[in-house]
């Protein structure tokens, strides 16, 4: 049964974030226009000297191949590096507990899961990672993933105010994204955290000694900047396995509900972002529409399946029919509508991070959060989410124009051929990079798919289905692996290969299109324009979004999550 009153902070958290977007959306816009922000006294000094030891500059400006090469470069060389620190954690430093390094297919797993902002791990973070891995290593990926993404978003935005084919700075744009908004808003967010009740330490585990006897060994760390910088760079990788379920990670629903925020403060701002960079306001309402529409429909029916009656426990001795929703895997911390908005949160964001075991939820519930990374948009990972929305828009309007007759253009510049070609790229490599090694793995065996039961079998086919589909979107929230075993090189191997094409051949796309855009000159509008900024175009968004995103996969959740209803 849902608690009714629970809706309330539900209603008020998403109201809060909608309010505060505007405003921080357009802070967001100044960064990336280089104009005058909070903290230029103190950060201008210190950009200045980052940028001269880089040798690059504010003023030089890049083209999308150059954007791209340099984006390689900073993310290769993390990539490498976290792949290192895993191979050899036991001999470098902080490593109290004695946690051995990780076999080489672990190790390239899990570099290419936080380089990509995945944060999809294949290990038991108590006991398979050191604590100088986590802090080091992983937490350095937190923050550039995050910024990558912010500065690709940046780049393809400037792409419709510009002319002469250039797109930004990349090493700027990395540097800002990092000193004027992850760093202290990661900084102060880790500090309410601490006020909740999250640890902050570094002291490896404490003893303690249960009324029930024996002793327990309690794993312990600086959690709440972990957790800061996790959820708000739309990570996710919790600093325990049970991620944001556990009482150290997430001790209250007071701070259950200031994660929520926390992960939808930069998604829910972008659209703002881009209004107050391309200097009209009124754009960003359509992609807001959409993204609240998508979302509000994705909340409510995860509620509702998450309520109705589980007809899996009908043959448990003293529960029965009646028994009101799916309570297996449910942290009892949280009423149902607050741990739902969390969840659906994480996996729309692309967060990954899970307050519940999506193992056991209803299959409509799976679904609905499967959809979500479909779209990848709404409102999607830091940054790129955005920009996939973007991906879409230019891809609608194409398609109105085709229909009317008109050549289709958006803010001023003609929508060609060419655009459509790189938007259909990033959008047509995400299915491919799922059910390609999906169909692979299903014929050669290796996740055992077989099962005793139709329903098994279903809930086996959607967990393969749900891991791909989370290292291709970039998420890193994880279905129930019991039904087979990831950790194994194939997965491993085939899980890195997803997520580095997932995450940098739409990047790459996405600065061509903006690159495109730049190499135009802005023209008036004429009788035939598309209005975009409407609620028209809005409802027309929203529909090319579901049509593309069911088309695409309604096979595959026939025989997942639809077959487990059946």
């Amino acid at each position: 049964m849902v608690d009714l009153t629970s809706l309330w902070d539900v209603v008020l958290v998403v109201g809060l974030v909608l309010a505060i977007a505007p405003w921080f959306g357009s802070y967001l816009g100044r960064v990336y226009l280089n104009r005058p922000a909070f903290g230029d006294v103190l950060l201008s000094p210190l950009e200045q000297a980052t940028y001269r030891l880089l040798g690059t500059s504010p003023r030089r400006s890049m083209r999308p191949r150059e954007y791209m090469v340099a984006l390689l470069l900073v993310n290769g060389g993390v990539f490498l590096f976290l792949y290192l620190y895993f191979f050899f954690q036991n001999a470098l430093p902080l490593d109290a507990t004695g946690v051995p390094g990780m076999s080489w297919d672990l190790a390239l797993h899990s570099a290419a899961s936080f380089t990509t902002n995945t944060d999809f791990t294949h290990f038991t973070n108590e006991s398979q990672i050191s604590m100088g891995a986590e802090v080091i290593a992983w937490q350095l990926a937190l923050f550039l993933s995050a910024a990558t993404g912010l500065s690709v978003a940046a780049a393809m935005i400037r792409g419709f105010i510009r002319k002469d084919g250039t797109l930004g700075n990349c090493y700027v744009d990395l540097v800002r994204t990092m000193t004027r908004i992850l760093l202290p808003l990661s900084i102060l967010f880790a500090l309410v955290l601490v006020l909740l009740g999250v640890p902050e330490t570094f002291t490896n585990y404490v003893t303690a000694h249960p009324l029930t006897g024996g002793i327990q060994w309690i794993y312990l760390g600086p959690v709440a900047s972990f957790q800061s910088i996790s959820l708000l760079g739309t990570n996710g990788g919790g600093w325990y396995s049970a991620n944001a379920a556990s009482p150290l990670a997430n001790p209250s629903a007071i701070s259950n509900l200031f994660l929520v925020g926390v992960m939808m403060l930069i998604p829910f701002s972008t659209p703002f972002a881009f209004s107050q960079i391309i200097r009209r306001k009124s754009e960003s309402w359509p992609f807001i529409g959409t993204i609240v529409i998508i979302f509000a429909i994705a909340l409510g029916l995860f509620i509702f399946y998450q309520a109705a009656t589980n007809p899996g426990l009908a043959s448990v001795s003293g529960l029965g029919v009646s028994t009101n929703g799916y309570p297996v895997g449910q942290e009892t911390r949280f009423s149902l509508p607050e741990a739902s908005l969390f969840q659906v949160v994480s996996v729309y964001a692309n967060v990954g991070a899970n307050n519940m075991a999506i193992g056991s939820i209803s299959p409509i519930g799976q679904m609905v959060l499967l959809f979500g990374m479909f779209t990848q948009s709404t409102p999607g990972g830091e940054g790129t989410g955005f920009a996939t929305l973007l991906l879409f828009a230019v891809l609608a309007i194409f398609i109105a124009g085709l229909m009317v007759g008109r050549t289709p253009e958006y803010l001023g510049k003609k929508i060609e051929t060419s655009h459509v070609k790189w938007a259909a790229l990033a959008l047509l490599i995400h299915p491919a990079i799922i059910l390609v090694p999906f169909s692979v793995g299903v014929l050669w065996g290796d996740p055992g798919i077989s099962a005793t039961t139709l329903a098994a079998s279903a809930h086996n086919f959607t967990s393969v289905l749900y891991e791909l589909t989370s290292e291709a979107a970039n998420n890193g929230s994880a279905l129930s692996t019991a039904s087979f075993n990831d950790t194994t090189p194939f997965w491993n191997v085939t899980g890195a290969l997803v997520m580095l094409l997932g995450r940098f051949v739409p990047i790459w796309a996405m600065l061509q299109v903006g690159g495109l855009f730049a190499s135009e000159s802005e023209k008036p509008p004429g009788p035939g324009t598309l209005r975009t900024a409407s609620a028209t175009f809005t409802i027309y968004l929203t529909m090319i979004l579901i049509i593309i995103s069911a088309l695409l996969f309604l096979p595959v959740l026939a025989l997942g999550p639809l077959a487990q209803i059946l």
